[in-house]
C-alpha cells in the first residue's frame, strides 16, 4: 500500500517537516496496517520536532491518530480487518495517511466515539485520566490550579476535575480562552496577561494556596506554580510548552512549604495491559456519557501540519486540533 508520511532528517522549527511517499510492507506477526482518517496534534509533537525529546534521525513524527484496519499480520486475533482503532504511540509516525502499528499499541474504538473525536482526545484524555485519578489522586473539595486551562489537555482537566468535585482555578492568556475555560466548568479563571497568577490564587484560597497544580507550560509558569501551591501540596509538571524547567534546587520545595513535585509520563501509567484497558475504558465512558466534551477548536488538512505547529506554538489554538487525512 502507498502512503504519504512525514520524515524528519533534522530538528528545528516547523520548516523541518518534510513529506515523502513510501510503500508499506505487509504487516509482520503481531502487526496491523491502518488506513488513517484523522491525526491528533499535541505539544509533545513539537518537543520531538525541536529536539527537546531526543530521537534518532531520520524519524517519523506524531503519536495520536485514528483509522481502520486494512491488513492484519499473523497472530493478531483481538482485532479484524475493518475495525476502527486509535493510538497514542509510543512509536512516532502518526503524521501519515497509513502506517504499520504493533497491534498491542492500539485501542479499539466504541461505536459511540468518532474517528475525529478519538484523534482529538485519546492522548489528551488518557493523560487527563492518569493525572487526576492515578498521579495526583484529586479528591472532592480540593482547590486545584490548571495552567493553560483552555488548551487541549487543559479543557479536559477542568471537566474531569469538576467531575470528581474539585474547585478549579484556571489560567489563560485571553478573554476568549477565559470564556472557554468557564464553559468547561472552571470556578475561577485568571488571565495572566493582565493579572499576576500567584497573588490571585492566594486570594481565592484565603491565603492557603491550592492542593494540586497541573502545569503543562513549564519554565514560564514554574515560579507561579511554586507560589500558588499550598503547604505540602503537589506540583504536577506534565509538559514543556514554553521550555523545560531546569537548574532547580530541591531546597526551593522546602522553602515554599514542603512541596511535592513530579514529572510524570503517560506511557509509564499506560504500560501495564490491565491499566491500559481500565484507563481507556474510563475515558471512553466519560466521553460517551457526556461528562467530557471534547472540544475540537480547529481542523487542518494533514498536509498543512507545519502551519498547525506554528499556530499551536504561538498559542493561537483553543482546545484540541485535528489533522484530517
Amino acid at each position: 500500500m502507498q502512503a504519504r508520511v512525514v520524515s524528519l532528517s533534522r530538528t528545528g522549527g516547523p520548516e523541518v517537516i518534510e513529506w515523502i511517499d513510501v510503500t508499506l510492507p505487509a504487516p509482520a506477526a503481531g502487526e496491523v496496517m491502518v488506513e488513517q482518517t484523522a491525526v491528533g496534534l499535541n505539544m509533545i509533537d513539537t518537543y520531538h520536532r525541536r529536539g527537546i525529546y531526543p530521537m534518532a534521525l531520520p524519524s517519523g513524527l506524531g503519536v495520536e491518530a485514528a483509522g481502520r484496519f486494512v491488513a492484519v499480520g499473523e497472530g493478531v486475533t483481538s482485532l479484524a480487518v475493518g475495525d476502527r482503532v486509535a493510538s497514542f504511540g509510543p512509536d512516532l509516525g502518526a503524521y501519515a495517511t497509513a502506517r504499520i502499528y504493533t497491534a498491542a499499541n492500539l485501542f479499539k474504538l466504541p461505536d459511540a466515539i468518532s474517528d475525529q473525536t478519538a484523534a482529538a482526545a485519546i492522548l489528551k484524555a488518557c493523560t487527563t485520566e492518569f493525572l487526576v485519578e492515578r498521579c495526583a489522586h484529586v479528591q472532592a473539595g480540593m482547590p486545584v490550579l490548571v495552567h493553560a486551562a483552555a488548551g487541549g489537555v487543559g479543557l479536559l482537566l477542568v471537566q474531569w476535575l469538576k467531575h470528581v468535585g474539585a474547585t478549579v482555578i484556571g489560567t489563560v492568556s485571553t478573554e476568549a480562552k477565559a470564556d472557554a475555560a468557564r464553559a468547561a466548568g472552571a470556578d475561577h479563571v485568571i488571565n495572566y496577561s493582565s493579572d499576576a497568577v500567584a497573588p490571585a490564587v492566594r486570594e481565592l484560597t484565603q491565603g492557603a494556596g491550592v492542593r494540586v497544580t497541573f502545569d503543562g507550560v513549564g519554565l514560564d509558569t514554574w515560579e507561579a506554580s511554586l507560589d500558588s501551591t499550598g503547604k505540602r501540596g503537589l506540583i504536577v509538571c506534565y509538559g514543556n510548552a514554553s521550555a523545560p524547567v531546569t537548574g532547580i534546587s530541591l531546597g526551593v520545595l522546602a522553602q515554599k512549604g514542603s512541596l511535592f513535585n513530579t514529572r510524570p509520563m503517560l506511557y509509564h501509567y499506560y504500560e501495564d495491559p490491565a491499566e491500559r484497558a481500565a484507563g481507556a475504558a474510563r475515558v471512553w465512558d466519560l466521553i460517551a456519557n457526556g461528562t467530557l466534551d471534547v472540544t475540537i477548536g480547529q481542523t487542518y488538512a494533514l498536509a498543512d501540519v507545519a502551519q498547525a505547529h506554528t499556530d499551536l506554538e504561538a498559542r493561537r489554538t483553543t482546545g484540541s486540533t485535528v489533522l484530517v487525512v
